[in-house]
């Protein structure tokens, strides 16, 4: 079904904003995949922080274009759905690719991480990198590693002290 000129415009608008404030956009070909996956991607993906939409390619080249990007050749061509990613890169690619595993028919075509294009292993490359809170948590902990060793060393020989008065406390209790 032809879209009139004004919903044009305005999908037009609403790719030019998703393509504006995502961190990455992640293309797939989506050609014989059903509603209910489709759905369940959509949904991983929404968990994720993004958002997934089978687009107009023709609409979408000129929101990416807009935006400043180039556009190998392929991305928007046959049938494409791309992945938003607004807050976590990792975790966005992650859900696709945990969708791609699941659904024959999801196949990466490749996508941009910020102005720069990246290939379909790229994007795998991606999908196995720690989302953003277990990078944070790891950071913290690697961080806290010697606060955590320094403070246990200064304390040993108070330690030491401390089981050498009770044991000698104790042999005079007993004496």
């Amino acid at each position: 079904m032809a879209l009139s000129r004004q919903r044009k415009e305005e999908v037009l608008a609403q790719y030019k904003d998703w393509v504006s404030q995502s961190e990455a956009l992640i293309l797939l070909n989506y050609k014989g995949a059903s509603v209910e996956n489709m759905e369940a991607a959509r949904a991983r993906v929404r968990e994720a922080g993004g958002e997934f939409h089978v687009v107009q390619n023709r609409l979408a080249k000129i929101a990416v274009r807009a935006n400043e990007l180039d556009i190998p050749e392929g991305y928007f061509e046959n049938s494409t759905a791309i992945g938003f990613a607004f807050e976590d890169v990792a975790s966005t690619a992650k859900a696709l690719a945990d969708s791609a595993k699941e659904v024959e028919a999801f196949e990466f075509k490749g996508g941009y991480m910020g102005k720069e294009v990246i290939t379909a292993e790229q994007v795998v490359a991606l999908s196995k990198l720690p989302s953003l809170p277990e990078m944070r948590a790891k950071l913290l902990g690697t961080i806290q590693a010697p606060a955590s060793q320094l403070v246990r060393t200064l304390a040993e020989p108070a330690r030491g002290l401390a089981a050498v008065l009770k044991a000698r406390s104790e042999e005079i209790a007993t004496a």
